[in-house]
């Protein structure tokens, strides 16, 4: 009997935590590190001018360890790609390496956007609630992504979008509908969709 109950426990908690955005990122992290992604590397130019375009069927992003000032700090902003049996590195340059699937919307949403809302709220409680959402469903999201200067480079939307930190400075990920998004030394903004209709 005992053993039902804990095997139904054990399946249920897999149940639940399936749904779970950071049980999905941890997977994905998974995925990386053994099958690899198949993802679009881009860097831009301060105009938002594409240098170069990489598509691999395997890659890795890592900090570059090599380049820390000390063990503690874990500061290097190197980053190291592996594309298959390649490697590739990159610093200074704003960077936008995303899952092959994920759509660049960036045409639908190139007008500047002028939000007003007058709705009201209870902030700790709003951002308590945020935080949940970004932890276990995601959002219904906007991503404007800039130069490090300001001009525009790229938009993508999504259903179920949550934030990461990552462990290269300057850098953010997200989990975009289940696909994997790296901005590198990037301006961006990240709006709830409902803010923008």
């Amino acid at each position: 009997m005992k053993k039902k109950r804990l095997l139904l426990m054990l399946v249920l908690s897999i149940f639940v935590l399936s749904g779970c955005q950071n049980i999905r990122m941890w997977f994905k992290g998974f995925e990386e590190s053994f099958k690899g992604l198949e993802m679009v590397i881009q860097t831009y130019d301060e105009e938002s001018q594409l240098i170069d375009r990489i598509v691999g069927k395997s890659i890795l992003i890592e900090r570059d360890s090599t380049f820390d000032t000390n063990e503690e700090t874990k500061d290097s902003s190197v980053i190291q790609l592996t594309i298959g049996n390649n490697e590739m590195h990159h610093v200074g340059s704003s960077m936008i390496i995303a899952e092959t699937s994920l759509e660049n919307i960036f045409d639908e949403y190139t007008e500047s956007v002028d939000v007003q809302s007058i709705q009201r709220g209870v902030p700790i409680v709003n951002s308590l609630v945020n935080e949940f959402k970004n932890s276990f469903s995601g959002k219904q999201k906007v991503i404007l992504i800039r130069s490090q200067n300001g001009t525009p480079l790229a938009t993508y939307a999504g259903d179920k979008v949550s934030l990461y930190k990552t462990d290269v400075p300057k850098s953010t990920g997200l989990l975009v509908d289940g696909e994997y998004l790296f901005i590198y030394r990037c301006d961006y903004t990240i709006y709830d969709l409902a803010l923008l209709e």
